[in-house]
């Protein structure tokens, strides 16, 4: 199987702040411990190749001795694949957990912001098996979607200040498929896709997978910078722009009415097309957001993508694009080289929940706002130097540290058993090492547990790392 070699410097901008030169652990260690996490992130994609050890000691500034014993870790491990001549190349073990944890450790994911399966996914189910007996006498073959299913999305954005008919919708397989889709049809290899900084880590694989660069737009602390957007379209002249409008990912702020029309005005004027990303829409909690990005200026183009997995259940694995006829029409056939459709029965059950939201939404929004306080008040207890805001919505908060400490204290988790997501997965070139996305989706119980578990991996990392910073600050 063929490799993709990993250059070296792409390499130290994701590792990061991997080096703690107070700290006892042993340096190597240290360094296996953040190859490990990039591995385990998916930053690392199987089967890449590493720099040689020679080419890595002198980029990392550290003695060959350190990185071969680094490698040979991992190789133990069963993270590297070694071969006389070839270097090493990423694979995973037969077992995705790390090998130092104790049998009595129980893998707690702080990773990902979703939620699982409520009551009504059943209901939604039953009442899809029933009314699935019509559709097998045909092919199930449907690129565009179910059209019952495509007349209540398209009721929903008419619903929302954005009017919208059956034929301006496309039913696909996840936001994710979706946004894949329509980087396949309209950019090439090379193009510029301007993003959030941060945005979410997906998006940024997504364009990369297109062969695409991704130009990011930094994100002030409150809000979106409309002065940064307007002149990065036109220094970059970019083939489109991904953004994140209701609830980001991974900050969960809400982009105001004036900004959602700047934007749309400035996107008029470039003629850049706007991919808007409104997976989290359902998830508010103080009040709903604003119309869609697409109802402020009919004279921008704007690509809107939704989704089924955060609103309803991941395992759905259905989601929607709303653009015009023309653009669906184009689109559909562009699909013709990747699927032929997306499934019936995910389809009709997810028609049900769209029908039937209104009955189970209202509590799955308190039961979120509820977690939302829990998590605030553990974080503030037991983590007083990390700073964030209240989301307006979403799934999680965005945390800063004190110092360049998320890999490190994510690699440290790791072995215990504890998945954290790092500010560098959201980021471009090894940015946000300040940052952790805390989802607020765990049972509260369960979060505590493994807020008491990190906790002391972060006593101790703050005290061998508070010195440098004070040193950095003065």
């Amino acid at each position: 199987m063929s490799s993709r070699r990993f250059g070296s410097q792409s390499l130290v901008r994701l590792l990061g702040h991997w080096q703690q030169t107070t700290s006892r652990t042993p340096l190597w260690r240290q360094l296996a411990d953040a190859l490990r996490l990039l591995i385990l992130d998916g930053r690392l994609a199987l089967n890449t190749r590493l720099p040689g050890e020679r080419e890595l000691a002198s980029s990392l500034d550290v003695s060959r001795t350190t990185i071969s014993s680094a490698l040979a870790r991992l190789r133990d491990e069963g993270y590297l694949e070694s071969r006389h001549g070839s270097g090493s190349r990423v694979i995973l073990p037969d077992s995705r957990a790390v090998p130092t944890l104790s049998a009595a450790s129980v893998a707690l994911d702080l990773s990902t912001a979703a939620l699982n399966a409520g009551p009504e996914i059943h209901q939604a189910y039953t009442y899809a098996l029933s009314a699935i007996t019509q559709y097998l006498s045909l092919t199930g073959y449907d690129q565009s979607g179910l059209l019952a299913l495509r007349e209540a999305i398209a009721a929903r954005y008419t619903a929302r200040g954005l009017a919208t008919r059956a034929d301006e919708v496309m039913v696909v397989n996840g936001a994710v498929s979706a946004f894949a889709l329509v980087l396949r049809m309209m950019t090439g290899p090379g193009d510029r896709v301007v993003v959030d900084h941060p945005t979410y880590p997906l998006a940024i694989a997504a364009i990369q997978g297109a062969l695409c660069r991704p130009v990011g737009v930094s994100l002030p602390q409150t809000g979106w910078d409309t002065d940064g957007f307007a002149a990065t379209l036109a220094q970059t002249a970019p083939r489109l722009a991904y953004l994140m409008p209701d609830f980001h990912n991974p900050t969960g702020r809400c982009m105001d009415i004036p900004t959602r029309k700047a934007i749309t005005d400035i996107a008029a004027q470039t003629r850049t097309t706007l991919v808007v990303d409104e997976t989290m829409v359902d998830l508010w909690f103080d009040s709903p957001p604003p119309p869609p990005l697409a109802s402020f200026n009919p004279e921008a183009t704007v690509i809107t993508l939704g989704s089924a997995g955060k609103s309803f259940w991941g395992g759905l694995r259905l989601g929607w694009i709303r653009a015009s006829s023309r653009t669906i029409a184009t689109l559909a056939q562009t699909r013709d080289t990747l699927d032929l459709g997306s499934p019936v029965l995910e389809q009709l059950a997810t028609l049900w929940l769209i029908e039937n939201s209104d009955t189970f939404l209202p509590a799955r929004r308190q039961m979120l706002a509820e977690r939302r306080k829990r998590c605030s008040e553990l974080l503030r207890e037991h983590f007083p130097e990390w700073t964030f805001h209240d989301a307006e919505g979403g799934l999680s908060y965005w945390v800063e540290l004190p110092g360049m400490q998320a890999t490190q204290l994510a690699a440290r988790a790791e072995t215990l058993g504890i998945n954290l997501g790092t500010g560098t997965r959201f980021g471009l070139s090894g940015a946000f090492d300040r940052y952790l996305r805390m989802p607020f989706t765990l049972d509260p119980a369960e979060l505590e547990r493994a807020l008491m578990r990190i906790k002391p991996l972060w006593t101790a990392l703050n005290k061998t790392t508070a010195p440098a910073i004070k040193r950095s600050i003065v």
